[in-house]
């Protein structure tokens, strides 16, 4: 009989850490219809716009009071700009939920994941190789929406500054620059969706049901941020300081809001993650 003491036997030349491979994963998930349904949106956004301008003819000066979407067709670099602005507080969230939500619940679905467990692949490696993926989709998502709008930008309405609604400019390096940490701002602004969706992809077998969820506390989050009411409280919610990245494209950034704003997002999606790594360690995989 054996007993709790005895070694495991570990078959000749099996090393778990090589398992599902960080390249198997990418691969796998580059080539589904929802990967490049959604690479398809962003990069469409910008012509979107670019026709909304051209019927609509010149947003400055309409509302009495100059804003960034005012500026939106100063430059190649406004143009990028004004991209992210709108996107930030919805579009760019779907991503994020999407491939960080679906990853794993979509393997339960599938009826693949006890088989990729039995393969055999640790319950950890399969965790840090699926949310390694997601996350790095993610980021390319938010990458690529400014990529593609400042290509366009810069062919529609040429290449200059960056010009700022309260007056002054960025020179195009600064400019790029600035918008290089605008973006790696949004992805760690983005990463309690990302939390929420990899969290709920491990406690569901509908994929759905897992982004759906995601999107929809964050939407719940945005709601409470609405709320004056709740006063200095709203500082502890993520969605708070979901744009304080604009405070870095002015002549002298500001990088306090940013600052309290990656303390709060780094803080809940590590709860998160650490919660989906320790319910998935014990859950009873039967799909």
């Amino acid at each position: 009989m054996s007993t709790l003491t005895e070694p495991v036997e570990v078959a000749s030349g099996y090393r778990p850490g090589r398992t599902l491979p960080l390249r198997v994963e990418l691969v796998r998930q580059l080539g589904r219809r929802r990967t490049l349904i959604m690479g398809g949106i962003l990069a469409v956004l910008p012509f979107v716009l670019v026709i909304a301008f051209a019927i609509g003819g010149d947003p400055g000066g309409r509302t009495g009071q100059v804003t960034l979407m005012d500026t939106a067709t100063a430059s190649g670099a406004n143009f990028a700009a004004v991209n992210l602005f709108v996107s930030a507080g919805f579009l760019l969230v779907i991503p994020v939920a999407l491939f960080c939500g679906d990853t794993v619940a979509s393997e339960a679905s599938w009826s693949s994941l006890r088989y990729l467990l039995a393969a055999p692949v640790p319950r950890a490696r399969l965790l840090w190789s699926k949310l390694a993926v997601g996350l790095g989709l993610s980021l390319a998502a938010m990458v690529l929406l400014p990529l593609v709008a400042l290509a366009v930008g810069t062919a529609v309405y040429g290449w200059g500054p960056l010009e700022i609604p309260t007056g002054g400019a960025l020179d195009p390096g600064t400019a790029a620059q600035r918008l290089v940490v605008v973006v790696a701002y949004l992805f760690v602004s983005q990463l309690v969706t990302a939390g929420l969706a990899f969290w709920l992809s491990t406690k569901t077998d509908a994929p759905l049901g897992a982004v759906g969820g995601a999107v929809g506390l964050t939407i719940v989050g945005n709601v409470l941020d609405a709320v004056t009411a709740l006063g200095h409280w709203r500082d502890f919610l993520p969605a708070h300081w979901q744009f304080a990245w604009a405070d870095a494209v002015q002549p002298h950034p500001e990088w306090s809001g940013m600052i309290q704003g990656t303390a709060i997002s780094i803080t809940y999606a590590l709860v998160l993650f650490a919660l989906a790594f320790r319910g998935f360690s014990r859950k009873d995989i039967v799909s």
